[in-house]
């Protein structure tokens, strides 16, 4: 055996080790990402059960009523909550600057006597935060206890943790609201329901890491008053 030979040779014998550690490694890599993706979609899964697939029979009646704005189902749910006597006044949060009051009673005929004593109209949140915010400082004002809060069924979970953050001992009575078009019963199948559940579980899970960093307080609501 020639000398390259013999260098050749040893190369092979002295790289064997890291070669099989190599693969143990990707193959360890490989289980984890494997683990972790079935993680994620086992709590997706979760996230979709915890979901209202029917609107609630609701009893209980509040101080008011929050309707975090999103579709048109959301506000007449709560424009017949209000009606129906289950809460003193209605916060509609999240209108668009250039809806006028005028627009929304023509949308909604049961709103053109209620906007002048029971009816409040937020024009100033662009988002779910914004819609906290907002709600918050409308509970301050008006020392109130308790509300309804009136979103879609799939926007719940995050629009109460955002809530609860700036509105931690205001009791908070969910009414989520089913949109049609929106099938949980068979998710799985219903590609533009598979999609907006998607979309609003990324959106859940930002906000619980951004919300752990951040103590529930209504210090933020206190100082914009």
């Amino acid at each position: 055996m020639n000398e390259t030979t013999a260098r050749n040779e040893e190369g092979k014998h002295g790289n064997g080790p890291l070669r099989r550690l190599s693969a143990r490694l990707g193959a360890l890599v490989l289980l984890a990402g494997c683990l972790a993706g079935a993680a994620v979609v086992v709590d997706f899964a979760r996230f979709v059960l915890t979901l209202e697939g029917r609107e609630p029979a609701l009893s209980a009646k509040a101080d008011g009523i929050v309707a975090l704005t999103g579709g048109a189902e959301r506000i007449s749910d709560a424009l017949a909550l209000l009606s129906e006597g289950r809460a003193k006044r209605l916060l509609i949060t999240g209108v668009n600057q250039a809806t006028s009051d005028l627009a929304i009673s023509q949308a909604e005929p049961r709103t053109r006597e209620l906007l002048a004593c029971c009816i409040e109209i937020d024009r100033n949140a662009l988002n779910t935060v914004g819609n906290a915010m907002e709600a918050a400082r409308w509970v301050e004002e008006n020392r109130f206890t308790s509300i309804i809060v009136v979103t879609s069924s799939y926007h719940m979970p995050r629009s109460l943790m955002e809530l609860r953050r700036v509105l931690p001992r205001t009791e908070l009575i969910a009414y989520p609201v089913v949109s049609h078009g929106l099938n949980l019963d068979s998710w799985w199948r219903d590609v533009g329901t598979l999609r907006l559940l998607l979309v609003e579980y990324a959106k859940y899970n930002s906000a619980l890491i951004r919300l752990r960093f951040d103590s529930p307080t209504a210090d933020t609501v206190q100082a914009a008053l």
